[in-house]
């Protein structure tokens, strides 16, 4: 007879199989329920109302399962990003919540800077170019094309990646500004880059402009017709933060064919997988107007071996604290 475990912690969803690292992080004491499913609707309110604590990736978190989170002490979700989570609705029914911030900050720095670099070299518009020269070699070189000691860099949201991608720019020799307002005064001393007070400021001086941060009211559509059209002319763009800081596809498409804005990388959408909109048809069709200017990958900036692991392991020891301890670390606030 198999013997009653102490604790039930469900997982609702990941990309990586079987939960068998997380069952080996949480120990032989913890049953672990796998949803298999990012769809809200298909959580049994039978199997919510077992649990002790909650791991989510990609599904969705609102008020009529939280209401079934009966024995829940702590919903912690995998990746640094929470907004399909609910706040207010755990606040309200005492749950508190944590996301798994300290994971794959070199890849998505790593990401970022090859992605500015690419396109600040011009390396996929050359690359594409290239293909069709019948006569002529190193003539084709596209202009204008910058030196890195020539050219600024302005990184918004200056924290664990944004400071990890400073660091990265350094040995390069670019400029660096960064505006970020939560980082105290000094901030920019200690890691190496000018401050930024104003947004409009960074917009008007960096020739490449990379995002590191979150999605919340004050960030939403920073980027969209009115951010673009406050970039300097002919600025690169690299987003490998969040898809709502990029939101308006049609702003984007105009701002690319008016040659406002050179040429853009982005790694989050702002919806997974992307709709249709002729933007991202001219970019699947390798359209030559736009190509080797337009960049995206799918959403795996985070991405490599050693950070899938570091990021299962964080979130299950996460959970392991709060089971044996009762504390919640990297706990959020609504």
């Amino acid at each position: 007879m198999t013997a009653q475990k102490k604790y039930v912690v469900g997982i609702t969803d990941h990309m990586f199989g079987a939960p068998d690292l997380e069952a080996e992080v949480l120990g032989d004491d913890v049953e672990i329920d796998f949803f298999a499913t990012t769809d809200e609707t298909l959580f049994s309110p039978e199997r919510l109302a077992r649990l002790d604590a909650l791991m989510v990736w990609g599904a969705r978190l609102g008020p009529k399962s939280i209401a079934q989170l009966s024995r829940c002490r702590g919903v912690v979700r995998y990746g640094v990003g929470y907004e399909k989570i609910d706040l207010s609705a755990l606040a309200d029914a005492g749950i508190p919540f944590a996301n798994n911030p300290d994971y794959g900050t070199e890849e998505v720095a790593d990401h970022a800077l090859a992605m500015m670099l690419s396109l600040h070299r011009r390396l996929w518009e050359h690359d594409a170019r290239a293909r069709g020269y019948t006569t002529g070699w190193q003539v084709h070189s596209l202009k204008p094309l910058a030196r890195s000691n020539r050219t600024t860099v302005g990184v918004i949201g200056v924290g664990r990646i944004g400071t990890a991608v400073v660091n990265r720019l350094k040995p390069f020799g670019f400029r660096i500004l960064g505006y970020d307002p939560g980082q105290p005064p000094g901030h920019e001393k200690a890691v190496g880059y000018e401050r930024a007070d104003r947004l409009d400021d960074l917009f008007a001086q960096a020739d490449i402009v990379t995002l590191h941060c979150p999605a919340n009211d004050e960030t939403r559509g920073i980027l969209g017709a009115d951010g673009l059209s406050r970039l300097k002319p002919g600025a690169i763009l690299v987003n490998t933060a969040r898809g709502e800081l990029l939101d308006d596809l049609d702003a984007l498409e105009a701002s690319l064919r008016n040659g406002h804005l050179a040429a853009a990388a982005i790694d989050t959408l702002a919806q997974e997988p992307p709709r249709d909109h002729p933007l991202l048809t001219a970019w699947r069709d390798r359209s030559d107007w736009l190509e080797g200017r337009l960049v995206i990958t799918p959403h795996n900036a985070f991405y490599s071996d050693h950070a899938a692991i570091e990021m299962r392991h964080n979130a299950a020891q996460t959970i392991k604290i709060l089971l044996e301890e009762g504390r919640l670390r990297n706990q959020i606030t609504a």
